[in-house]
């Protein structure tokens, strides 16, 4: 059940040519756990040109590169949508029809582009705080930050409510906040992360996951009447670039 939900995971939420089917997709629509999992993946892989023997501001472009090559533009899409959907003045009803709208507005442009440029400003801190050939601070931080951005949709998944009937629901409603505790289980191994490499920064990177998607259910109910696939997807995005900055900056602190 576990690897059958975790192939439907993959498949969900990134590019790699993973098989899926009905069967996966159900498995891991109702197993949130899978979430964190999944991004260990992604961090692991986004992570490689920190490794490598490369000068800092080549590192940070192939970490941003690599990223949005495993996991697509679909999560970035949804912060678009959100972006427009912030700036609408009008009623929760007004809102969800702009985030169906698929053209892109400023509101949509002016949120993805900014948080493109925190996530490549992060970038170059981690960089900064990486060394050719090692399990440094940057990789592990980069690692925390994508299983916290995970970790924050998981959360929302559990937590929420569903704004309408759509891609979003079909993930909202069908988990409750007694899943939360398979998102906690499968989030423990960044313990041993922070053990080995990185201390309290990689703590404070997972956090920002699920800080930021209690902040977003809020926005989301108050604006939306509830949690979209938009939402779910802005969370994603929010949470690692921010992540990746506080990660950052305990580690310089510490």
């Amino acid at each position: 059940m576990v690897l059958t939900a975790f192939r439907g995971g993959l498949g969900f939420l990134t590019r790699l040519p993973v098989s899926g089917s009905e069967e996966t997709w159900d498995a891991f629509r109702r197993s949130p756990g899978v979430f964190p999992l999944v991004g260990y993946v992604v961090g692991a892989l986004a992570a490689i040109p920190l490794f490598l023997p490369l000068p800092v501001a080549t590192s940070a472009a192939g970490y941003v590169v690599t990223l949005y090559l495993v996991t697509g533009v679909t999560h970035a899409d949804g912060l678009a949508d959100l972006g427009d959907a912030a700036v609408v003045h009008g009623d929760a009803d007004r809102r969800l029809d702009v985030l169906k709208d698929s053209q892109t507005g400023v509101g949509g442009v002016l949120a993805l582009g900014v948080t493109l440029v925190v996530l490549a400003l992060g970038a170059l801190g981690l960089a900064g705080a990486s060394g050719p050939l090692g399990l440094t601070a940057g990789v592990a931080i980069a690692v925390a930050a994508e299983v916290g951005a995970k970790a924050g949709m998981a959360t929302l998944v559990c937590i929420g409510s569903p704004a309408h009937e759509g891609l979003g629901s079909a993930l909202v409603g069908e988990n409750g906040t007694d899943r939360l505790l398979g998102v906690a289980f499968a989030s423990l191994p960044l313990a041993l992360l922070a053990a080995y490499a990185g201390g309290w920064a990689i703590l404070a990177a997972f956090a920002c996951g699920p800080l930021v998607a209690l902040a977003m259910r809020s926005w989301g109910r108050n604006r939306l009447g509830g949690t979209s696939g938009d939402l779910i997807g802005a969370t994603n995005e929010l949470a690692r670039a921010s992540a990746i900055h506080i990660g950052v900056v305990v580690w310089t602190l510490s």
